[in-house]
């Protein structure tokens, strides 16, 4: 495995040359491939096969593009509905990127009705086990933030308080006292990391699955309810039934909060310059920010 990085931009245009060298190399075809997503990793599915192509920003998601292998081993290993890997030797490193092949899921992502579903499976999830044949990493909720600030193109205004805003968070998570207890958690835990099936839901995205505290799982909805306004008192509600604990109404919920808030902000950060729109939402998000409470709704991207 080579690490060496590329040191240029990672957009939308760098990321289908990284596509067209991994599917070569894997036996597959890359032309008319559809970006799906593009953040931490750029996301395609291939036209002409059943499959979905993970494409690292770079070698530093080396260990996470290998970890989320090993997750969907386990977790399809022990009957939990997860999205599956293409059975060859994966992550392959491929010009500085780590690179992986999924199974295509035929269905939908997950929408608004699909609230009670998501929380149905993370009380699944948070009731296993941990892995015997490989051990998960810690939580470590803050530890993309500053690399993505330090990469971003925005101003030097924005780095210092999202800096300061950042070293604030960790000293007030140190004092965090949780009431759950630790479990295996999905670090991305929104409804559109699910696939609607005929056969049933399935939880997608493995990258940031860790051994840590449950209620992370659950304020990513909650955070999304209270200052994103995604969802509905009604919907949140369910939510909450659904699960059995309402992570609002725990005196730590306003830091893991903050802590969503920087990291939503940062992450659409790294795309300000693919269009107008992402950087209009990325200023809504800052102004949240720096107020320190909701001052308009964010839109989801």
């Amino acid at each position: 495995m080579a690490t060496t990085e590329t040191g240029g931009r990672f957009d939308s245009t760098s990321a289908v040359a990284v596509l067209g060298s991994a599917c070569a190399a894997a036996g597959l075809e890359a032309e008319d491939a559809e970006l799906l997503r593009l953040g931490e990793n750029a996301i395609f599915r291939l036209r002409d096969s059943a499959c979905v192509v993970r494409i690292g920003r770079n070698m530093s998601h080396w260990a996470d593009a290998a970890k989320e292998v090993a997750v969907s081993g386990w977790l399809v290993g022990r009957g939990y509905p997860a999205a599956k890997v293409l059975g060859l030797s994966q992550p392959l490193e491929v010009d500085g990127h780590p690179v992986t092949f999924w199974e295509h899921i035929d269905g939908r992502n997950g929408a608004r009705q699909d609230v009670g579903v998501l929380a149905e499976l993370l009380s699944e999830l948070h009731s296993l086990k941990a892995p015997e044949d490989f051990q998960l990493p810690e939580q470590a909720v803050l530890d993309r933030v500053r690399p993505r600030i330090e990469s971003s193109q925005v101003s030097d205004a924005d780095k210092r308080l999202l800096i300061e805003t950042c070293e604030r968070l960790e000293a007030e998570l140190a004092a965090v006292e949780f009431p759950l207890s630790p479990a295996p958690t999905h670090g991305d835990a929104h409804v559109q990391n699910l696939m609607i099936t005929a056969s049933g839901p399935v939880l997608i995205d493995f990258e940031r699955f860790s051994w840590g505290q449950p209620e992370w799982d659950l304020a990513t909805t909650a955070t999304e309810y209270r200052t994103a306004g995604w969802w509905t008192d009604a919907e949140y509600a369910r939510f909450v039934d659904v699960y059995g604990f309402d992570v609002t109404a725990w005196s730590g919920f306003d830091v893991l909060r903050a802590v969503n808030e920087i990291n939503m902000t940062t992450w659409i950060m790294q795309n300000v310059q693919e269009s107008e729109e992402i950087a209009a939402e990325y200023s809504t998000r800052m102004r949240t920010i720096r107020a320190g409470e909701p001052v308009a709704a964010w839109k989801p991207f």
